[in-house]
């Protein structure tokens, strides 16, 4: 009887192996998908933001309060990118300097950290100068304000 008892047990093992064999020769054919960063809904909403990252992508931009207020001095920037969280002294400056040299200053509806994160930086930026837009639509953005301002 003992016998009989070991016999059945090897069976049963020699079949639950069986079905684990068979459970692991399914796994390698599963394909991996690519995975994509997830837009907040911010990101996914707002054209400015895509248009922003299309032009860090593709153009040429500078970061920061002292390097958009010089270019806006100097002429340099064809349009100036400000957060919404910025002091009101730097966004009185920057509206105002914008005015004298007649380069569209486009309010970002985010914050600091948003643009940076959105720039693909891991610090805030306050101040986004763009010299060159690439391929991106930016621009649009600035003939935007500069109409409703008339």
């Amino acid at each position: 009887m003992a016998e009989e008892q070991e016999k059945t047990e090897e069976k049963a093992i020699e079949q639950e192996t069986e079905e684990v064999s068979e459970t692991t020769e399914e796994k390698p054919k599963k394909i991996k998908k690519v995975v994509r960063r997830r837009k907040t809904k911010k990101e996914s909403e707002n054209p400015l933001t895509v248009a922003i990252r299309l032009t860090v992508e593709s153009g040429k931009v500078g970061y920061g309060s002292r390097k958009g207020v010089r270019a806006l001095l100097t002429g340099q920037t064809k349009l100036v990118v400000l957060a919404q969280n910025a002091p009101a002294e730097l966004s009185e400056d920057v509206e105002k300097f914008g005015k004298l040299s007649e380069i569209p200053v486009v309010p970002f509806p985010g914050t600091s950290i948003e643009l940076g994160s959105i720039c693909g930086k891991p610090f805030p930026v306050l101040v986004l100068a763009i010299y060159e837009e690439g391929v991106s639509p930016i621009l649009e953005f600035g003939g935007k304000e500069k109409k409703k301002k008339k």
